[in-house]
């Protein structure tokens, strides 16, 4: 099913903000202004909060990883949870299908010519996650998925324009398969049941 999302907008406060580039970012990381276990990333300039973790978002993120290890092919590893680099952001998506190998990023972040997919998985995130398709479009990934667990259904997004927005945008639901492809090679579908039906309370 294709369909339009509503926009999103992030707004900035009614006083003067300073913006950090990428690299003052990456140099206020470098000299532990900033460490891995702070819940924050780079998004426009702007450092936002990283959202909390439910056991719903953490199992949802592992059972994705496992569906697409079943796919993904020699020449292509799956990230969880690492940043990205783009002009003005450094998001940390919770999965992202990157070119290459590990040892390949030892210096330098994945931008996105390296990426193949990104992923992330809103339960209650889903306008700003809907908003960084603006930004990973920009950079050039070609296919973005959100699994909006408000809603029970994946939005992906594919045909990425250097505007900020993908051309395309399709639902798919847990009777439905989502396909998998990279760099335009189709490598199979991701079964979506187990994905996209609501845990039941075992108490």
């Amino acid at each position: 099913m294709v369909a339009t999302l509503p926009s999103v907008t992030m707004t900035s406060p009614p006083w003067p903000i300073y913006r950090l580039s990428v690299e003052t970012y990456e140099r206020m990381v470098a000299t532990g202004a900033f460490n891995e276990d702070d819940p924050v990333e780079l998004l426009e300039g702007y450092l936002v909060p990283k959202m909390p973790k439910n056991p719903l978002h953490d199992s949802s993120v592992d059972l994705l990883q496992n569906l697409l290890l079943q796919l993904v092919r020699s020449g292509w590893y799956v990230r969880t949870q690492n940043v990205l680099s783009t002009d003005d952001s450094m998001p940390e998506p919770d999965l992202a299908v990157v070119r290459g190998m590990p040892a390949m990023y030892r210096t330098q972040h994945p931008c996105g010519r390296d990426v193949g997919l990104v992923i992330e998985v809103a339960d209650t995130s889903i306008r700003r996650d809907r908003h960084k398709a603006e930004i990973y479009a920009r950079a050039g990934v070609p296919e973005y998925w959100v699994v909006n667990l408000e809603e029970w259904q994946l939005e992906r997004m594919t045909e990425p324009q250097p505007t900020g927005h993908y051309q395309a945008t399709t639902i798919f639901q847990a009777h439905q398969q989502v396909p998998l492809q990279l760099d335009g090679q189709p490598l199979g579908h991701l079964d979506l049941r187990e994905l996209l039906t609501p845990p039941t309370d075992p108490h």
